[in-house]
């Protein structure tokens, strides 16, 4: 499986940086964040970089936040869709997001995700997109994502072709499961992206820094890694890691962490 770096694993870089760092050090594939794209002059701008790199955008990060019902967010979405479309990636991640400010109707928020894909799936098949819907883990529930497990972002999923809305299998956020196996290869089909990094404790004050390299916690990647191949995955494995110390170091230092790790644990020679 080919490797491509998430820009969130070296935070304090450029995405130029981030493209020269993936091209020293034989990686081919880049997953950019929004936030990157825009300081690197807009999805336009970005794009004609990265090829300029060889690049492939294996997705990008990301959209969603649609759990309020609002048209602000949706507008967001379409905004996202339009970026993914120029940078000539066929993925958009959706964090769908929490509770809305003030609220405890879950069952609503989860309604109001199945609406925005309803809304938001037109648009983005026009624009050749996949809405590809990212669960996290049970504790980011209440403020960053209603949809906790595969299982669940399937069942959102299912009233749509495979090619207008798929899945993100991210080991952090689903390790734990115990219905994850048989979930990935329900998925078959519908894997849009299957990010990695490693679960390690204790968990940071900031619980969304508890990241870790590949290896360096508590996940046996090997059998997820696996299923993910035997559901007809093809695409690249994408290094996604939030972690302070991490994004304090040497971003070259850290790629060539990575590509240790992924020949180690994911795609060993």
């Amino acid at each position: 499986m080919r490797l491509s770096l998430n820009t969130a694993t070296i935070k304090r870089a450029t995405l130029a940086e981030a493209a020269r760092l993936c091209a020293d050090n034989g990686i081919d594939g880049i997953g950019p964040w929004r936030d990157v794209v825009e300081a690197a002059g807009g999805a336009a701008a970005a794009r004609k970089l990265l090829d300029g790199y060889g690049l492939t955008v294996t997705s990008l990060c990301r959209g969603g936040f649609v759990t309020s019902g609002s048209a602000e967010s949706l507008a967001d979405n379409r905004r996202a869709v339009d970026e993914a479309a120029e940078l000539g990636t066929g993925e958009l991640v959706l964090v769908v997001g929490g509770l809305a400010e003030g609220s405890k109707d879950l069952p609503l928020a989860r309604a109001n995700v199945a609406r925005a894909l309803e809304a938001l799936v037109p648009y983005a098949r026009e624009r050749g997109v996949r809405l590809a819907i990212e669960p996290l883990h049970p504790m980011f529930c209440a403020d960053r994502a209603v949809v906790s497990t595969l299982g669940q972002a399937l069942d959102l999923a299912e009233p749509f072709a495979p090619d207008e809305v798929g899945v993100v299998v991210d080991t952090y956020h689903v390790w734990w499961d115990p219905q994850l196996f048989a979930q990935i290869a329900r998925a078959a089909g519908r894997i849009s992206a299957y990010q990695v990094c490693d679960w390690v404790v204790p968990l940071p004050a900031d619980m969304l820094l508890g990241r870790g390299h590949v290896g360096a916690g508590h996940i046996e990647f090997a059998p997820i890694t696996a299923a993910v191949a035997a559901a007809g995955y093809t695409g690249h494995v994408e290094v996604e890691i939030f972690n302070q110390e991490i994004w304090d170091t040497d971003p070259a230092r850290t790629v060539r962490t990575v590509v240790d790790r992924h020949e180690a644990h994911i795609a060993p020679r």
